[in-house]
């Protein structure tokens, strides 16, 4: 039986521009106005994404409650190894977002560069800030990957605003936070960057 029988052409093209995209960004979520028609497309085509995509060795993970969905390789082909500082930045980015949540409980959880640095300092992992490059470049990273917004263009002032999407939650489970800390903790007792990264991704 073909795959996509009975589906209208438009549909066809709307399959292959969401399937491409997912395939690029892996996380769609509700809550962000660029690809909140996607999640909905997905929702409404799921047995048709889950056949293709199976065929491909993925799993669709579904969270009606977040509004994310994410794309899951069986095989544990195509994963992103993040660099020791983006794996910090990613786990203080949870942290903050799970602070907010309890403090506020706002739907958009709002942060800024400044929060980021404070968190890591207090951390005490080192004295020093992030440095600027570096900050700019993970969180530009997670932009990509769907994880937060970024709400001003200049990453390099500590009053820029940025949005943790809640597909954070997918990407940073409980058993990766701990993995995180035990890599900071490894940092902390001054192992090199290189080791700890090698931790990281060893998993």
């Amino acid at each position: 039986m073909d795959l996509f029988e009975g589906m209208l052409q438009k549909d066809k093209d709307e399959f292959r521009r969401v399937c491409n995209k997912l395939m690029s960004i892996c996380f769609i979520c509700r809550q962000n106005a660029d690809t909140k028609s996607d999640y909905y497309f997905i929702l409404r085509q799921k047995p048709v994404f889950e056949r293709y995509l199976g065929i491909l060795g993925y799993t669709l993970e579904i969270n009606e409650e977040y509004g994310v969905i994410q794309l899951v390789n069986r095989e544990n082909y195509n994963h992103l190894n993040l660099k020791l500082y983006e794996s910090i930045i990613l786990l203080i980015l949870r942290i903050l977002y799970d602070e907010k949540k309890r403090e506020l409980s706002l739907s958009d959880v709002v942060i800024n560069v400044g929060d980021i640095q404070e968190k890591y300092l207090s951390l005490k992992i080192r004295e020093k800030q992030i440095d600027k490059t570096t900050m700019n470049n993970a969180l530009r990273l997670f932009r990509r990957y769907n994880l937060i917004a970024l709400l001003d263009k200049d990453l390099l002032k500590e009053e820029a605003r940025i949005v943790i999407y809640d597909s954070i939650l997918m990407a940073v489970r409980v058993e990766d936070i701990k993995r995180v800390s035990d890599m900071i903790a490894l940092y902390r007792k001054g192992g090199t960057g290189d080791e700890a990264a090698e931790k990281s991704t060893a998993d």
